[in-house]
């Protein structure tokens, strides 16, 4: 963690969120886009026939919402994927109710993705512990999702790979089983591949805000300063995005 008072000191300059034009984007991803739009929307179809939202599923039976527990309490991993889910809330933030953590661990990951050199105090998990933090979800109060964002390692105690491999990792975060909702483990590995192109973007960034930011303070742990959080946020709509992937699609 950096000694230099986060308060008082002038924030550096960072580098900007550059986010693909969808009608530029490959047929392919356009496809894939359009199928995983689909697949949000009929998870969404059948909890809303019951009365339920995404958010309601996680924290179905477990009593009062706290801030910064994890729902449901032990999180969703899949042991075949390795991939991993907590939902949570610790900020309140353009009307957000908490926030989905998406995760790979290492047994999962390609064989050639390794965390990147680290000389700092902080023990960063290793082996098979070593999870990569893929991308955050933001929801609203009514279980409706908002915004993606990506965040700096200590707020996830990750270990921290680079964005080519974190960016290889997405196709495999899967959650194929029933536990703690079908449809909810369903919509969130759809979400990522429906806003694919924001979730890359905001994974270089982050890369480029956190190097911008060791530059501007040499003498901290770019890793554990409490100053650098969120390294990149933005607003999403389900609807406007499956809107412009068919678009793309008919021209």
């Amino acid at each position: 963690m950096s000694d230099i008072p986060t308060r008082d000191r002038f924030r550096p300059r960072l580098p900007s969120l550059q986010i693909p034009a969808i009608q530029n984007l490959p047929r392919s991803r356009l496809e894939s886009m359009a199928a995983a739009g689909e697949e949000v929307l009929d998870c969404l179809r059948v909890l809303e026939k019951a009365g339920l939202n995404v958010v309601g599923e996680v924290l179905r039976g477990h009593g009062t919402f706290y801030e910064y527990e994890h729902y449901p309490p032990d999180d969703v991993f899949d042991r075949n994927s390795h991939a991993q889910y907590y939902y949570h809330a610790h900020r309140n933030a353009l009307g957000e109710n908490g926030h989905f953590h998406t995760f790979l661990r290492a047994p999962g990951m390609p064989a050639s993705a390794k965390p990147v050199p680290y000389s700092g105090a902080e023990p960063w998990p290793a082996n098979d512990e070593a999870l990569s933090h893929l991308i955050a979800i933001s929801m609203d109060p009514y279980g409706r999702p908002i915004g993606l964002f990506a965040v700096n390692r200590w707020v996830t105690a990750e270990a921290w790979y680079a964005a080519d491999d974190v960016i290889r990792m997405l196709d495999r975060f899967v959650i194929d089983h029933a536990f703690p909702s079908w449809p909810v483990n369903r919509w969130i590995g759809a979400m990522m591949l429906l806003f694919r192109p924001q979730v890359e973007a905001l994974i270089r960034h982050r890369d480029a805000v956190v190097r911008a930011w060791a530059n501007a303070y040499p003498a901290a742990d770019v890793f554990e300063d409490r100053g650098l959080e969120l390294t990149g946020h933005i607003a999403i709509q389900i609807d406007q995005q499956i809107d412009a992937v068919r678009s793309s699609l008919a021209r």
